[in-house]
């Protein structure tokens, strides 16, 4: 019986008409310009070949008696053409009635009798600038079934790297099952109770020490910044940079507030090239320099519709628990914060803030992977979860409560070469996530191909002009571009003979060069000194 894991079975129980719960993408296809057929007819095909490929689509929720604990996955077989629709656009239509139809068609929810997912094919848009016919598509996967890295896992088992599609070799037939009865999955439910619970104590040595090495290692890190502010004043070196820390209270925004039934959806690509040569220049991650471009279109967004918080906005950060080669549909993720240093108006004191920022966060979060479980007990917790959600809404009670973040930023990994799905050459991918309340504004990017493709959605009512932030990225992107170089970039190494340059000359060099640093260059080296290498950003 494979019953829903804890993390999993939660996107289902706290889903509402206002919190829909399913991630997806839109996505622009090109076909040559004398393609005769039906494209939406060749996708069913395609997708009736590939569903051997892709498990999660071939499955549906069966409940509990009772609903006392978490549905179970059946096998099922989609109906493609109910799965796979037509959306019939006026002719010439572009970018803007595409990111309409998402915000429309985002706040309807899946059917919970059918398998968790809805391919939406549009027709009616301009051609190619040679004539080649263009068609697009929204998709819709249920959290429950997928996270960000699933969701690419998924794509690489539907999508093709040539026009050509793949051989696929022939799937052997599903045995077909007894459904399961009222005992079998009331003595299924409880079996699996009985082991997590046992697993839940057993961790609780673990757990507590992990946090007290953090706190441990937090206190020596205070200690260890006013020490080195004591030494610098004594020194005469002036003002040390103050570190960044990621735990404060979030200012609270137009964003913090109970969500409602209407989505705002924009995209916008960034050149994946210009973008790392511009991180590369300031020793700065992907992550790194997305977190600045989208705190720089915060602020220039704030600062014109208002009121910029004089504190630093946060960013809510989905953090991949995944391994490496690990392709299993379900959640694999938590979630940290970020200060985004919007409260500071000069970009380069801002970047060094946001890598201080980040390389806090990193720090952490190798010792919080292991505190955050996929699966826990869950008996009651659909009640519950169900009630308290509701409760949430009607109360609106993130109107009141502190906020812990304004907004959700996550990077996930993609391919970097063109892919093709039924013939079709995939032009973009821009991802659609989820918005919950207190948090009405959520900023996916993923990279595909040559670029950074960002989906940016909110609430429609706290976030209309959300077409608008996506011009922001665009300049806060140009801004960081023009911010003048903290390192060498790709320099290759002068070599100079010892007898050339006599040892006093080399000192005098030495000393001009280490005045003529700049404070971003030492901001950075601080800030990423502590910060532990490979930590991946996901949804």
């Amino acid at each position: 019986m494979n019953q829903l894991p804890g993390l999993d079975a939660s996107f289902l129980h706290i889903e509402t008409p206002q919190m829909p719960m399913h991630v997806g993408a839109l996505h622009n296809f090109e076909l040559p310009a004398n393609f005769p057929g039906d494209f939406a007819a060749d996708m069913r095909r395609h997708m009736a070949a590939r569903l051997p490929l892709a498990p999660a689509l071939r499955q549906k929720l069966a409940t509990m008696p009772l609903n006392f604990a978490n549905p179970v996955w059946i096998d099922a077989e989609p109906d493609l053409d109910q799965h796979i629709v037509t959306i019939k656009l006026p002719k010439g239509s572009g970018q803007a009635e595409l990111e309409r139809q998402v915000g429309m068609l985002h706040p309807v929810l899946l059917k919970r009798d059918r398998p968790l997912w809805k391919f939406h094919v549009f027709t009616g848009l301009a051609n190619g600038p040679q004539g080649q016919k263009r068609y697009a598509m929204y998709t819709q996967l249920h959290h429950a079934a997928v996270d960000g890295q699933a969701a690419v896992a998924l794509g690489q088992a539907i999508l093709d790297l040539s026009p050509a599609p793949r051989e696929i070799a022939a799937a052997p037939e599903r045995k077909s099952r007894n459904p399961l009865g009222m005992a079998d999955m009331l003595r299924g439910a409880l079996v699996n109770q009985f082991d997590l619970v046992v697993r839940a104590v057993k961790a609780i040595p673990a757990t507590v020490g992990v946090l007290s090495q953090m706190a441990a290692q937090k206190a020596g890190d205070s200690a260890g910044g006013t020490a080195r502010a004591m030494v610098s004043r004594l020194r005469g070196e002036g003002a040390a940079v103050k570190s960044v820390s990621n735990l404060a209270i979030a200012p609270r925004t137009r964003l913090n507030a109970t969500v409602s039934a209407t989505r705002a959806f924009a995209s916008i690509s960034l050149p994946l090239a210009a973008l790392n040569a511009t991180r590369r220049k300031h020793r700065a991650s992907l992550n790194d320099a997305v977190l600045m471009i989208c705190s720089g279109a915060l602020r220039r967004h704030f600062l014109k519709h208002g009121p910029l918080p004089r504190k630093s906005m946060v960013a809510g950060v989905p953090i991949s628990t995944r391994a490496k080669g690990d392709t299993a549909s379900n959640n694999q993720a938590t979630m940290t914060v970020v200060t985004l240093g919007t409260h500071i108006a000069d970009p380069a004191k801002r970047l060094a803030y946001v890598l201080a920022a980040t390389a806090a966060m990193k720090n952490n979060m190798g010792a919080m992977k292991s505190l955050m479980p996929s699966d826990f007990p869950t008996l009651g917790v659909p009640w519950l979860m169900q009630g308290l959600g509701a409760l949430y809404a009607k109360a609106r009670v993130a109107d009141r409560l502190p906020a812990i973040a304004n907004v959700t930023i996550s990077n996930v990994p993609g391919p970097t070469v063109p892919l093709y799905m039924a013939g079709a050459k995939m032009l973009t991918n821009y991802p659609t996530s989820i918005v919950v309340h207190g948090i009405a504004l959520n900023i996916t990017v993923q990279t595909y191909n040559e670029s950074l493709e960002f989906g940016l959605i909110a609430c429609g009512e706290a976030m209309p002009e959300v077409a608008e932030l996506a011009r922001h990225v665009q300049a806060s992107f140009d801004e960081f571009q023009a911010l003048p170089a903290t390192v060498e970039a790709d320099a290759a190494p002068v070599l100079v003979a010892k007898k050339a340059v006599p040892r006093k000359a080399t000192k005098s060099v030495a000393a001009k060069a280490k005045s003529a640093k700049k404070p971003v260059a030492e901001a950075t080296k601080s800030a990423r000194a502590s910060a532990p290498k490979n930590t991946r950003v996901a949804r």
